[in-house]
């Protein structure tokens, strides 16, 4: 039997599970790709009770795993690659966004390890500009977007608790698109606010509830993940163009491959989801 979703005009099959990742401790938190089309999968383990184990399984495009690392990340939360390639994963307890390349070998880091408040307080995510100036949601114990230069130095940033225009409650998933708009996913507020890279409020979308995962496509439109559950695609100015429900209680995080899938980071049941054009 197969299923199918429509987004917009393209009707996608589902694939479910996909990809092959280890059975045993770790559940599916994000999914990233690189510009070769390689896949990136972030396991999130529970370092007092689970054993050492490769944290980033790394897939080809038709899902069959070519390598997999990342045994010193405590908490991943969620991953993303830079323009240079180097593969960033938000150790989320740990308070830190550790920087490696695409073997696994650690290059360096934003944030003080262990050290919550310097200057991260439990960071969610993070997103770059082509550039390469990188983006900081944080996160669960902060409502803060923090920038960073591409040279890694911090660069200010913006945002408080609360419920008004540049204001957060779990800044959860961030993203910048082509027209260098930077949105948040501000989760328990269940909307995405839309902001220029300096921080000023452009606008909001609100037709969500509780968005987890967020990317955007060629064109600027905004791919969403909720927890209704479903996947919504906003135009760039907030317009629905199509939603589906693809995933059985919501993707945490969400790729898009550039063979034209969709992969989607299911933490419940743990898997991988990927949506191919049908």
């Amino acid at each position: 039997m197969e299923l199918f979703v429509t987004l917009g005009a393209q009707r996608y099959r589902i694939e479910r599970p996909w990809g092959a990742l280890p059975d045993g401790p770790g559940k599916v938190s994000d999914v990233a790709t690189d510009a070769e089309g390689r896949i990136f999968v972030l396991l999130r383990c529970d370092s007092y009770v689970d054993p050492l184990v490769p944290t980033v399984i790394v897939l080809d495009a038709h899902g069959h795993r070519i390598d997999a690392w990342g045994e010193a990340v405590v908490d991943g939360h969620m991953l993303a690659i830079a323009p240079d390639g180097a593969v960033h994963v938000v150790d989320r307890d740990a308070h830190e966004i550790t920087r490696f390349d695409t073997d696994g070998t650690r290059l360096g880091a934003l944030g003080t390890r262990h050290a919550p408040g310097a200057p991260f307080n439990s960071p969610c995510d993070i997103c770059f500009a082509p550039d390469g100036t990188a983006f900081v949601g944080d996160g669960y114990a902060a409502s803060r977007v923090h920038r960073f230069r591409p040279d890694g130095s911090a660069d200010g940033g913006w945002g408080a608790p609360g419920r008004g225009p540049g204001e957060f409650c779990t800044p959860h998933a961030v993203w910048v698109n082509v027209a260098g708009e930077v949105a948040v996913a501000d989760r328990d507020n269940s909307r995405l606010q839309i902001f220029t890279q300096q921080g000023a409020f452009l606008r909001e979308i609100t037709d969500v509830h509780k968005p987890m995962g967020i990317t955007a496509d060629a064109e600027g439109n905004w791919w969403v993940t909720d927890q209704v559950p479903r996947l919504s695609l906003f135009s760039r100015e907030g317009a629905l163009i199509g939603r589906a429900r693809a995933v059985l209680n919501g993707a945490h995080g969400i790729a898009l491959h550039p063979d034209g899938s969709v992969l989607l980071a299911e933490m419940n049941p743990s898997r991988l989801t990927r949506l191919t054009p049908a």
